[in-house]
């Protein structure tokens, strides 16, 4: 039997190069417990649900992208600078290693979600995406541009109290790679940032159909399982393998 890839606060070295680097900012990580059975489907073949305490869970991520670069690049202008709200599960493939899977990605740069489909077929979706903050709290917002023009609200407050030594925060959290159906295979593609410094939040609002899009229609109805915040990292992306 394949051994499964450990979960670690420190990601693995890239091998080689790196393709692409973000900064990631202001993110919260929204989650609740979800059956593995609702999960499995939605995977990219090869794949099964990975999961902690007994449950498959699915997060709802909202952040700030920015100073995108490809190949060594100066940081992208305008379409390298977006609001980002994504749903995503969590896998294991045939070889033990673990990562996200995606279902969607809101993003409001037309020609970031158009590369990102192109390029390694990530879900991106075409939305009007925002972020205000006040005080403490941060409210972001996302609707689509087509389709049933699915919306998203989420208003949230970090704490002070910081998170360490949480295996739960640590399963969600600590994932350094992505899988995605490309051209007929599942790649996975490394990334690699420093540790998360993550604390404690307080979901305070949520008004949400991208949930329930993905195949998720409850658990927006309860309080989510886990909510965290960070105030970001420099993430660097290797090739897909």
């Amino acid at each position: 039997m394949t051994s499964l890839e450990p979960l670690t606060p420190t990601a693995p070295a890239l091998a080689g190069r790196s393709s692409s680097s973000q900064r990631w900012s202001d993110l919260f990580f929204i989650h609740w417990r979800v059956d593995s059975a609702l999960v499995a489907p939605l995977l990219p073949a090869g794949l099964r649900p990975d999961e902690h305490d007994g449950s498959s869970w699915v997060g709802l991520i909202p952040f700030v992208l920015d100073q995108a670069r490809i190949f060594g690049s100066p940081p992208i202008p305008y379409f390298g600078s977006f609001v980002e709200v994504n749903v995503r599960l969590y896998a294991i493939d045939e070889r033990g290693r673990r990562g996200v899977v995606f279902v969607s990605l809101e993003a409001s740069r037309l020609a970031a979600v158009l590369a990102a489909r192109a390029l390694f077929s990530i879900p991106y979706v075409w939305s009007a995406t925002t972020l205000v903050r006040n005080d403490q709290e941060f409210t972001y917002r996302s609707r689509r541009h087509t389709g049933q023009r699915e919306t998203s609200t989420i208003v949230a407050k970090p704490s002070t109290r910081l998170v360490l030594a949480d295996p739960l925060a640590e399963f969600l959290t600590a994932r350094w790679g992505l899988f995605t159906s490309h051209r007929g295979r599942t790649i996975f593609l490394r990334n690699h940032h420093e540790p998360w410094e993550l604390y404690e939040a307080t979901l305070v609002e949520l008004e949400d159909s991208l949930l329930a899009t993905a195949g998720f229609a409850s658990p927006t109805s309860g309080t989510p399982d886990s909510v965290l915040y960070s105030p970001g990292v420099i993430t660097r992306f290797g090739t897909g393998s």
